[in-house]
Formats: structure tokens, C-alpha cells, sequence
């Protein structure tokens, strides 16, 4: 029997003090965030994968800048709580090609709202998934990079 994992690509940018996420609401979790984030398809690399989905859910073209951490889901150590699929997110930093008015996600996800510029000091009061707000305020003060994120361990925070 094959265990599939998922290779997911993502992106961080940061301006004028705020990230901007990507915006979801469902029955199950409400109002919560998350990088602009996805599958890596076939043919293309990590990092055009991560610039795609800047494009597909961000509304945004971005340069792409150093790997700034990765996460790892798995479904078997908690509960299968998002799918029984394994993932593996690889996460750069990323700049924007230019100033934008506002955001047109080109595809965005079905459950996903918008995509919204969060005051960096306000990381810690909004619903994250991943819950990495520590981790991601550790890379972004600190400059702690090429961090590996175990999901199963951040739900002792939640």
C-alpha cells in the first residue's frame, strides 16, 4: 500500500510591517488565515510553485527570496484533523513585483474569501493554520530560517 506525500509550496511576504494571508471561511474552523499555499504540480519546481500560488490565491506576482521553513502534516498523529493526506510545505520568503491596490486572487481556493495585509504585531490574535505565529514571528524577528515544523506538535498550544 502507498503513503502519498504531498509537496506543498508557499510563500511569506512581508510590507510595511504586515504578511500578507490568504483568507478562508468554513462551518468547520470560521475565519482563518494561511500563507498563499499549494500543491507543486507536475513539471514545475518548488519555487515556481510557490510564485504560482502568490498569483493564484495572493492575486500578487512576487520574486521569490530565501527558504524561510518548512512544516510537515501528518494525518495519523492528529486524528486525520485536515485529510488523511501527508504534506510536506516549503515556505520562502518572497517580495512583491510591484505596489498593489488590491488583491485579485487569479484561482482562488473554494473555501477562500479574499487575501488580506495582517499587521505582523496582530499574528498572535488571529486563527493561523498552520498555528506557527511563534515560529513565524521567531523567523521574522530573529531571522531563524530553514526551521522544520512538526503540525502535530503545535496543537498542544491550540
Amino acid at each position: 500500500m502507498s503513503y502519498p506525500i504531498r509537496v506543498r509550496a508557499g510563500v511569506v511576504i512581508i510590507e510595511n510591517d504586515h504578511i500578507l494571508l490568504t483568507e478562508f471561511k468554513d462551518e468547520k474552523s470560521g475565519l482563518h488565515y494561511n500563507f498563499p499555499s499549494g500543491g507543486v504540480e507536475a513539471g514545475e519546481s518548488v519555487k515556481e510553485a510557490a510564485k504560482r500560488e502568490a498569483w493564484e490565491e495572493g492575486g500578487v506576482e512576487v520574486e521569490i527570496g530565501e527558504f524561510a521553513f518548512s512544516y510537515e502534516y501528518s494525518p495519523h498523529l492528529i486524528d486525520h484533523r485536515f485529510g488523511p493526506v501527508q504534506a510536506l510545505s516549503m515556505i520562502f520568503k518572497a517580495t512583491l513585483d510591484r505596489n498593489y491596490d488590491s488583491f485579485q486572487p487569479a484561482a482562488p481556493d473554494p473555501r477562500q474569501i479574499g487575501a488580506k495585509w495582517i499587521p505582523i504585531e496582530k499574528l498572535r490574535e488571529i486563527k493561523l493554520y498552520p498555528v506557527i505565529q511563534e515560529e513565524l514571528l521567531n523567523y521574522l524577528q530573529d531571522g531563524v530560517k530553514g526551521q522544520y515544523i512538526e503540525e502535530h506538535t503545535l496543537f498542544k498550544k491550540v
